[in-house]
């Protein structure tokens, strides 16, 4: 589902609303070894599927970063405002990593515009994102992430 609106100015009207849901996105072992390549985070339960299966959780697992940083991707594609140049991830303002992201999963992201203030030349919106586990009723993560939408 997408959300459109038709500039930055009409965005602050959305504040509270909730955005919708992504589509959900699969979670591979190899998404998890690249990552653990990437960061130097080789610890077993994420790379070493024979031992973690006899691990706390049964099975290899996503790192909880990793789970974070598909936090763009998945919100790719749910707001579109019209009359933006150019978006920029700005931080997060809270992140708990509520359930582990079995390796094999699929994960979606649902969102509600927390707020959206006026910076130059556009405008910082701050988003509560959910990241949900397929299947399960624990969510993955919560945080709430900020982007700047640039005219």
């Amino acid at each position: 589902m997408t959300t459109s609106v038709n500039s930055i100015e009409e965005l602050t009207a959305l504040v509270g609303t909730h955005l919708g849901y992504s589509e959900y996105r699969p979670v591979t072992q190899e998404q998890v070894n690249l990552f653990a390549d990437a960061t130097g985070d080789h610890q077993w339960i994420h790379v070493d599927p024979e031992r973690a299966a006899k691990g706390p959780f049964g099975h290899t697992i996503a790192h909880g970063y990793l789970t974070l940083s598909l936090i763009p991707v998945l919100l790719g594609g749910m707001l579109h405002v019209e009359g933006v140049t150019m978006g920029v991830n700005y931080g997060t303002n809270k992140v708990r990593f509520t359930s582990p992201v079995p390796v094999g999963s699929e994960i979606r992201a649902g969102a509600t515009l927390a707020s959206a203030e006026e910076v130059a030349n556009g405008i910082q919106i701050a988003m509560d994102v959910t990241v949900e586990i397929k299947g399960t009723t624990k969510p993955a993560c919560f945080a709430q992430v900020l982007s700047r939408l640039y005219r």
